[in-house]
């Protein structure tokens, strides 16, 4: 048997796959990652009801920097070894890898039923990269070796936010007050929603919503933000989404202007998914195209959004049975 797991800021995922001919899942449960105080305990819970199980290998992917078989996750209070995970479950082999190197592993697994394309530019063979928008912002590039598109984890998420506009220099302005740095990923991920609804509240450019306000930041109101912006129901809540897409398509076309991207771009997290409409209809391609000189060039680069919520997990499976020891 394999084990493999994808560890977020919000949710762990864990699966056993038997290791045969391809990868079969046999068992797959998703966590609050906040319900635990560490993966350890998390672990032991999920392996718990399986006690005769002989686990060869596992691989995980977690939101946070791997180095020497050990990550502290940005997101979670977690620290977590290789070494420590071999030693306390009694798996002879245990592979640490950022989740969106994980996510670039289970890339290559998916059929194109697996995501929708939202600019189908060239096919060109050549380097993609990956930008996945959730808890974090996480971002990776894949290189194409001439054989497969071997991924490249990165921080990327934590670069310094770039304003496009005038209306995101306000928005840095306002972050900038609060935080001092202020990265991609403080705009870019599910709280970063929020506080551009924020923004645009406490700047009286959009009035409040009386039942967002209601809610505690601890309860995720970016959540309503989200559900209002669908329905219609709130124009500060679509001001808001507007204002993310376009920050998101922008910060895309420099992760693919960086790695030279024109084999793809792909969009992964839940927040895409979610808000797939606004994707398709909303600033997304005019600021991921809006490069000067490099504008028509970017235009030719493919662009997909992931559906595939396992993807990090098959990723981590996959890159577990093929690691060479």
């Amino acid at each position: 048997m394999l084990l493999a797991g994808d560890i977020g800021g919000t949710k762990v995922s864990l699966a056993l796959f038997e290791e045969e001919a391809q990868l079969q899942c046999v068992e797959e449960t998703t966590f609050h990652s906040r319900d635990f105080s560490n993966f350890s305990s998390l672990l032991h819970h999920f392996l718990a009801p399986f006690p005769d199980i002989s686990i060869s290998r596992a691989g995980f992917g977690i939101a946070g920097p791997v180095q020497d078989g050990v990550c502290r996750a940005t997101n979670l209070p977690w620290t977590l070894s290789a070494k420590d995970l071999q030693h306390q479950c009694k798996i002879p082999h245990v592979f640490l890898l950022n989740d969106l190197e994980a996510s670039g592993w289970g890339l290559q697994l998916l059929s194109p039923s697996k995501y929708v394309t939202l600019n189908e530019g060239k096919k060109i063979t050549g380097n993609r990269v990956l930008i996945s928008a959730g808890t974090g912002l996480g971002e990776a590039g894949l290189f194409w070796n001439t054989k497969i598109h071997h991924p490249i984890a990165t921080e990327g998420g934590h670069t310094d936010f770039a304003p496009c506009n005038e209306e995101q220099l306000e928005l840095f302005s306002y972050l900038y007050k609060q935080y001092k740095h202020v990265s991609y990923e403080r705009v870019l991920s599910g709280f970063g929603l929020y506080q551009i609804y924020r923004f645009l509240v406490d700047t009286h450019k959009e009035q409040s919503d009386p039942e967002i306000e209601k809610i505690s930041t601890k309860l995720e109101p970016q959540r309503l933000v989200i559900e209002k912006a669908l329905e219609g129901l709130s124009t500060a809540c679509i001001h808001a989404v507007e204002i993310f897409v376009s920050i998101y398509g922008a910060e895309a076309g420099n992760l693919a202007l960086k790695y030279l991207a024109r084999g793809g771009v792909y969009l992964g997290g839940g927040l895409a998914q979610r808000l797939l409409p606004f994707f398709k209809h909303g600033g997304f391609m005019a600021a991921f195209t809006a490069k000067g000189r490099f504008s028509s060039l970017m235009q030719e680069i493919p662009i997909h959004l992931i559906l595939e919520d396992t993807t990090a997990l098959l990723g981590a499976a996959y890159y577990a049975s093929i690691k060479t020891l």
